[in-house]
């Protein structure tokens, strides 16, 4: 039977002596023999446990794990709960891995649209990134509450061209005009703005917003802070 030496198992396996010496110490691959030298020997069956061990630290398991699996009479009765579970933290940590992917090209995109860069200019990104999905909740509530009142405008103007008669339409004034309004009163009581001279967030008076010229993300109002007046960014407001 062939027998192996710490250098040779670390060379057939791709890990370091210091590795299989340090699996020796913990005692989960003691060599089978020592020479007369006081050398240590293992057999074909340790290869094959450290070809496992290797395997086992390769898919991320800890040693600590691999300690406990060994040391089972049953290994195969707690081996697939170990690895649904590694594969659940695996999953988790994957996912976050990618959110912060996400924020780091979110905050590149944001980054080149500004003329200059600062730890202010980067805060405020940071600020927007962070309320960006409450924001995009207030969106789809407003979308989704404006759709049946969309229908009924549409569908009352195209019915009152075509047999001239208007009732249904007045009917949608009656609805739409308070809808209208409290739509209005609810999104602008849900967001703030950043002022891109001083940085602070701040809410402008209804009529102002309501009014101001805008874009899918900014509005042009007037900082009640320090009084720079242009496009600010929208972002979500935790003051209701």
């Amino acid at each position: 039977m062939s027998k192996y030496t710490t250098g040779e198992m670390a060379d057939l396996c791709g890990v370091t002596v210091r590795t299989v010496q340090y699996y020796d110490t913990r005692g989960i691959l003691v060599p089978s023999e020592l020479s007369e030298g006081g050398r240590r020997l293992y057999t074909e069956d340790d290869l094959k446990l450290l070809k496992v061990i290797c395997f086992l630290r390769e898919i991320g398991l800890s040693i600590n794990t691999i300690d406990s699996l060994l040391r089972e009479d049953d290994p195969g009765s707690v081996i697939s709960v170990l690895l649904d579970q590694h594969e659940q933290v695996l999953k988790e940590e994957l996912t976050e891995i990618k959110n912060k992917m996400h924020k780091l090209e979110d905050l590149k995109k944001a980054l080149k649209e500004k003329d200059r860069i600062s730890v202010e200019s980067i805060g405020d990104v940071a600020y927007t990134m962070e309320n960006r999905d409450r924001l995009k909740s207030l969106y789809r509530t407003l979308l989704i509450t404006a759709i049946p009142v969309g229908i009924l405008q549409w569908g009352s103007i195209i019915y009152g061209f075509i047999t001239w008669i208007w009732w249904p339409f007045l009917v949608y004034l009656v609805i739409g005009i308070p809808y209208a309004i409290w739509a209005s009163k609810y999104y602008f009581k849900r967001v703030a703005y950043i002022c891109p001279q001083c940085h602070t967030v701040f809410k402008p008076g209804f009529k102002e917003a309501f009014f101001a010229k805008h874009t899918p993300k900014t509005r042009k109002l007037t900082c009640t802070s320090c009084g720079h007046k242009g496009f600010c960014v929208e972002v979500y407001s935790e003051d209701k």
